[in-house]
């Protein structure tokens, strides 16, 4: 009798293991392919939007899975996606764990391709019709990398030069034609400037305050600063030293050490000079519509190109966002389908239409009535002939790098010419490691 229970009572273990294996099993919510026990393929999404543009992308996420009943879109916050800012994303990628899905800093891609870390997109964009003449063209050439296509563009911005048109008034200066030449440029903020002693009461305009990165002066002066066919940095292209040169030209006009000792006191938010109304005109991007509405809406004002030295050939450069596949990624061909509908015109009417960024589709910009604004037409209208910063393994060094030159040549630590080779040297070792 006792031989009996034993073995019913093992058999009973035997049992409820067998049973937990099976429930186990049964209760996973999705199978190594990535399928749903409903058949839904899961997507995981890596965002890092918060407020008004996390309210746009969920909206892209309900309109796409209504659309692709199939595919659920798993989204996940990830803080500090952006230049330098991926650390998370790279151990998952390292450690064959990515999310199918990231939203990427455009800058990024160069040199994430390069080592790697992305799918190439090249077929699976030719397979479906997807190409360059959808987008601006900018966009397009930042998401790829050595002719390949590495993501699909989302936003972008652009740079011109802000002004005060009560100030402009004021000096007899005609808001109705702004600066158009670097000449021009110059004799409006020897007007507009207010200077006693050494102290500033109003300036009229600092060339790298705000936006005014070398890249903008560099292109409006006509230089490039990446050589694509050799692979090299040219921050020594004579038209892009002739820009610092004038940068440093006018740091020396009105003495760099006092303008240091106004900007160092100015704040930000309602308290940004060109708001407060002691710099009449600074470099900024279409963000700064939203600052003014906030915090100046009474603020007279408008927006001209940055000025080039023959007053023709104006641009401007561009930054942005795109959607990628990590490399690894479990389900790539879903992957596929959620980026060509966020980077197409029906998601990007509604991610744009809600976070109010410029779209990288110039249709959408102008469905959305960006072209109707008579500020924000302005910044899209020049969007086509935008630049984008170089697409290149060492874009975050090659950034910092100008910065400092900007630094060191505006304070008289070198000449611009010394100083851009420099960078122009730097960056070339590290690109040919």
């Amino acid at each position: 009798m006792k031989k009996k229970r034993k073995v019913g009572f093992l058999t009973l273990i035997l049992l409820m293991t067998f049973s937990l294996i099976i429930s186990g099993c049964s209760s996973n919510s999705s199978s190594s392919d990535g399928k749903e026990k409903d058949g839904k393929t899961t997507v995981t999404f890596w965002h890092s939007m918060t407020d008004v543009t996390g309210e746009a992308v969920d909206e892209v996420i309900k309109a796409f899975e209504e659309k692709h009943p199939d595919i659920k879109i798993n989204a996940v916050y990830t803080a500090n996606q952006g230049e330098g800012q991926n650390e998370k994303l790279l151990t998952a990628v390292s450690g064959g764990n990515p999310p199918d899905v990231a939203y990427f800093d455009r800058f990024e891609i160069g040199s994430w391709a390069a080592q790697g870390s992305l799918e190439d997109l090249t077929e699976l964009a030719e397979g479906s019709g997807v190409t360059k003449d959808m987008y601006y063209p900018f966009a397009w050439e930042e998401a790829s990398y050595e002719g390949k296509l590495y993501g699909l563009p989302t936003s972008t911005d652009s740079r011109l030069v802000y002004f005060n048109v009560d100030h402009f008034e004021e000096v007899g200066l005609d808001p109705n034609n702004p600066p158009k030449t670097i000449a021009e440029l110059e004799a409006a903020a020897e007007k507009l400037t207010i200077k006693e002693g050494s102290r500033f009461q109003r300036i009229g305009f600092i060339p790298w305050f705000g936006q005014g990165w070398l890249y903008g002066w560099g292109w409006a002066f006509g230089g490039e600063f990446f050589n694509p066919e050799t692979n090299t940095a040219t921050a020594n292209d004579p038209k892009v030293v002739e820009a610092l040169q004038w940068m440093t030209d006018y740091a020396q006009k009105y003495d760099v050490e006092d303008i240091a000792g106004f900007t160092d006191s100015q704040g930000t938010g309602a308290m940004d000079p060109f708001l407060t109304g002691q710099l009449s005109m600074k470099v900024s991007g279409p963000w700064e519509v939203s600052a003014i509405k906030k915090f100046k809406p009474d603020l007279n004002y408008g927006v001209f190109p940055m000025p080039t030295p023959t007053g023709e050939n104006h641009t401007t450069w561009s930054g942005g966002w795109s959607v990628v596949i990590p490399k690894g990624a479990k389900n790539k061909d879903a992957a596929w389908e959620f980026l060509k509908f966020f980077s197409g015109e029906e998601g990007q009417k509604i991610f744009s239409g809600i976070s109010r960024d410029f779209s990288v589709i110039d249709s959408v910009n102008e469905e959305l009535g960006y072209k109707e604004d008579p500020i924000l037409k302005e910044f899209v209208d020049i969007l086509p002939v935008s630049h984008h910063r170089p697409v290149m393994t060492q874009g975050s060094l090659y950034w910092n790098e100008l910065a400092s030159a900007v630094e060191n040549a505006t304070r008289g630590n070198g000449t611009p010419e010394e100083l851009l080779t420099k960078v122009t040297d730097k960056v070339n070792k590290e690109l040919n490691k």
